[in-house]
């Protein structure tokens, strides 16, 4: 008998497929989740994190975890607990893998500040992942469903504090500035 590898589900930088190399990436449903940007005490900037929210669910992205080997998805995840997810998760695969979703503990969640920003350069390659997996619709409902928009943005573009950043295009970096400014976010410049 084939033991079927087991899957993550990303729902931020993990959809954008140019940061990672795992295998068998298709589209997916978290239901009863949302997301929100937090901050914790792990990392100096805000980033995203599912929360448990009955009724509301969020599009990502499922990847196989070949022969479980999840070390180096859990040093990329560092800030966040695996959970097990599987029956959460809408998907077309055959049978039913196992798949977890990483999310950091509401207890250990703070919102993101000035001193803790979101970086531009982290949200670029998050919507450059939702628009190539999902189009344009997906970018807004992106947007829609994700809750934590108070925090600040680095706009960090021309020097990105991201380590996993990707180029955009004008017409993205268009795009997805229009969407940041219909969240009422602020930009905040780097410092000098």
């Amino acid at each position: 008998m084939t033991q079927t590898a087991p899957y993550f589900f990303g729902y931020g930088s993990l959809v954008n497929t140019a940061t990672h190399d795992y295998s068998d990436p298709r589209p997916a449903r978290l239901s009863g989740w949302r997301r929100t940007w937090a901050h914790t005490d792990l990392r100096d900037v805000a980033f995203l994190t599912a929360k448990p929210a009955p009724g509301d669910s969020i599009d990502g992205l499922i990847a196989a975890v070949p022969g479980a080997d999840w070390a180096a998805l859990d040093e990329r995840e560092y800030a966040y607990d695996r959970v097990l997810a599987s029956q959460a998760v809408g998907h077309d695969l055959p049978g039913a893998p196992e798949i977890s979703v990483y999310a950091v503990p509401a207890e250990r969640q703070a919102p993101g500040s000035n001193r803790h920003p979101i970086l531009l350069s982290y949200l670029d390659v998050v919507l450059q992942g939702y628009l190539q997996v999902f189009g344009r619709e997906g970018v807004i409902d992106f947007v829609a469903t994700t809750d934590g928009w108070d925090a600040p943005i680095l706009d960090d573009r021309d020097a990105p504090r991201y380590p996993r950043h990707q180029p955009t295009t004008a017409q993205e970096r268009s795009l997805f500035d229009d969407l940041i400014a219909s969240t009422g976010a602020r930009r905040l410049r780097p410092a000098s």
